[in-house]
């Protein structure tokens, strides 16, 4: 056993769930947790990706903290929800329904928080939950599954469409000591029915914390999901998360996934297309800087024939700081007819950032179409001299092309309240905007 799994054992409660299927999922899941340990470099999926530095902090769970302020919440969402959007808040990886508008709990709909949906749903809730993200192979994932307690758990009947954004908001405190929160989130959407959900990680502080988010999705047939995530943590922040999407037939998912905070951060998704028709978009922008680490890894198992996935994540990385792609297309043996396509485009703006892209595609089908590819550079030199021509500075004309680079990933969030949150963030981090803005 690790110093890492003793430290769990003696600072965490694990919860029996009162000996019915999520009180053995949790021991079988820690069970698995132990044998299999942190993942280390040695391991082909985290052959960029060290997770050394997690073994050298105590982590503790988080205590009862002061809650943010509304100001605090809209600042971090971008704004005040509106008349059709729902907002849940989590502050630790915990529901807070006093900061969170109303949910719904109606005849087969809800919206709120996985706790209460399991203590009035169980049945319910039992039906999908743990059985998409695999902990058996995955040890962050057992690791969530071990602590399942809180989250958000989305779940609309057949043909119900939502109007409005629903807004996931995870806060974390971080007020003195270094503190693990593990929210796991299920979202289920029945046949032809249609939502929008946004995720939003971020941090109250710049203390020591580690947030490990496990997100399932399934998806019926016909349904629709539009999902965006936006990973604004804490620069002394650790963040890893796995989004699970299950596809029904003709189901749709696209997802718009923006990081750009935390020291370390991993984001992966993985996508089943498990039955005839479906669709999987899968957009990305992290930006890193300073001595950041932001992993970005994806999945999309092309089970079924007749299945289109699209994916494009772009990077741009400053300073000493280290990005990671690793995309993975698979296309069984069945999944005759696919359509599929994967590009990661990579700037670099300093002599000592550093990009590790790997672009897979492993077809076993004869009747396919598919691409992929991979790229990375610096600023075009002809441009740059361009821009400084006509007398504009030096750090003014690289912030101008490194927008540039960024803004086809921010343009394709077709959600104008986030959108405008995303690129306040982008220019936020390009030196000399305001005074492009004023010279505009």
């Amino acid at each position: 056993m690790t110093d890492f799994v003793r430290n769990l054992r003696a600072n965490f409660k694990l919860l029996d769930g009162g000996g019915g299927r999520i009180g053995l999922l949790r021991q079988a899941a820690f069970a698995r947790f132990a044998e299999l340990g942190l993942p280390t470099t040695q391991d082909e999926d985290w052959k960029y990706t060290s997770l050394a530095p997690l073994t050298q902090i105590q982590f503790v769970p988080p205590a009862e903290a002061k809650p943010p302020t509304l100001e605090q919440l809209n600042r971090l969402a971008g704004g005040s929800p509106g008349d059709s959007a729902v907002r849940l808040v989590f502050v630790d990886g915990r529901y807070r329904p006093e900061l969170s508008s109303c949910g719904t709990s109606t005849g087969s709909a809800f919206i709120g928080g996985l706790g209460t949906a399991h203590a009035e749903r169980a049945e319910l809730v039992e039906r999908e939950l743990a059985r998409h993200a695999d902990y058996q192979r995955d040890a962050l994932t057992a690791l969530n599954t071990a602590f399942i307690e809180d989250g958000a758990f989305i779940h609309l009947p057949a043909g119900a469409v939502l109007q409005g954004p629903i807004q996931l908001l995870f806060v974390s405190s971080a007020p003195r000591n270094a503190t693990l929160s593990q929210p796991r989130n299920l979202i289920v959407l029945g046949a032809g029915s249609q939502a929008t959900v946004v995720e939003t990680y971020a941090g109250l502080s710049d203390e020591v914390y580690f947030t490990n988010a496990v997100t399932e999705v399934v998806l019926g047939d016909n349904a629709r999901l539009d999902h965006y995530k936006l990973q604004e943590e804490g620069a002394r922040a650790f963040h890893i998360a796995l989004t699970q999407v299950h596809h029904g037939r003709d189901s749709r998912f696209t997802s718009h996934s923006v990081a750009l905070g935390a020291a370390l951060a991993r984001n992966e998704v993985r996508a089943l297309l498990a039955s005839e028709g479906s669709e999987c978009t899968l957009n990305g922008l992290y930006m890193a800087t300073g001595k950041q680490h932001l992993d970005n890894r994806t999945m999309i198992d092309h089970q079924s024939p007749r299945c289109t996935s699209r994916e494009l994540y772009k990077g741009v990385l400053d300073g000493q700081s280290r990005g990671v792609f690793s995309g993975r297309v698979l296309v069984r043996h069945d999944a005759q007819k696919t359509d599929a396509s994967q590009t990661n485009k990579n700037l670099l703006l300093s002599d000592e950032a550093l990009v590790d892209t790997k672009p897979q595609l492993e077809i076993f089908a004869d009747d396919v179409k598919c691409a992929h590819g991979a790229a990375v550079g610096q600023l075009d030199e002809d441009a740059l001299f361009y821009l400084r021509s006509r007398g504009i500075g030096q750090e003014a004309a690289k912030s101008l092309l490194t927008y540039a680079f960024a803004s086809e990933m921010v343009n394709l969030i077709p959600l104008a309240p986030l959108r405008a949150r995303v690129r306040e963030l982008v220019t936020s981090r390009l030196p000399e905007w305001e005074k492009l803005r004023e010279v505009a």
